[in-house]
């Protein structure tokens, strides 16, 4: 009895571009509760040389930025993670991030309920069909699990925003400390270093 070859379906092969997260420490602390598995943490993607990330502000237009990879203003970088690899171009990414940006506007962030893990973890998924590391976020998770005993003053506790100024000020910053390399910030957009408006 002679068998017949079923072709199988190849895997697809994954994507040739890597995707990192960028973790950031927001509390000295976190040296301390890291350990732990906890700590409170900012986070931002890498992908194709440019760091994604989601802040607050008051205003209905978006609050994804854009920074030099594991160098965001006003934290104090932890680890990058390789989380996996896209095969989507530079521009499709680009692309994703003017349309996440309808849903990721500064005026939504919550500290608990959609913060830059938050984010991250969407942007991720959609590119690389994984999900960020709990620990990440696992402070978020415990405390919508306990929101009912939070006050209502954290809950509208919002990361301060990666304001021009502040990707200015942390520029400079990094000239003066690194004198013979330049930073360079991603000015695309309308609005310098965020997506679309």
């Amino acid at each position: 009895m002679l068998c017949k070859l079923v072709p199988m379906p190849r895997k697809k092969k994954p994507g040739s571009n890597p995707v990192y997260l960028n973790v950031y420490d927001l509390t000295p602390i976190n040296g301390y509760a890291y350990w732990l598995g906890l700590g409170v943490y900012h986070s931002g993607v890498q992908v194709h040389g440019v760091e994604y990330g989601f802040g607050a502000h008051d205003r209905d237009t978006t609050g994804i930025f854009e920074v030099e990879p594991r160098f965001c203003p006003g934290f104090t970088f932890r680890k990058s993670i390789l989380i996996g690899s896209t095969d989507m171009g530079a521009k499709d990414v680009r692309a994703l991030m003017e349309r996440m940006a309808e849903d990721y506007s500064g005026n939504t962030y919550h500290l608990i309920q959609k913060n830059c893990n938050h984010f991250c973890n969407d942007v991720c998924v959609k590119l690389t069909g994984k999900s960020i590391p709990r620990w990440v976020n696992r402070l978020a998770r415990i405390g919508f699990l306990c929101n009912c005993v939070l006050p209502p003053s954290l809950n509208e506790t919002k990361v301060r925003q990666v304001t021009l100024e502040r990707v200015r000020d942390g520029e400079k910053k990094k000239m003066r400390n690194q004198s013979s390399s330049s930073v360079k910030l991603r000015h695309e957009s309308v609005k310098v270093g965020h997506i679309g408006c």
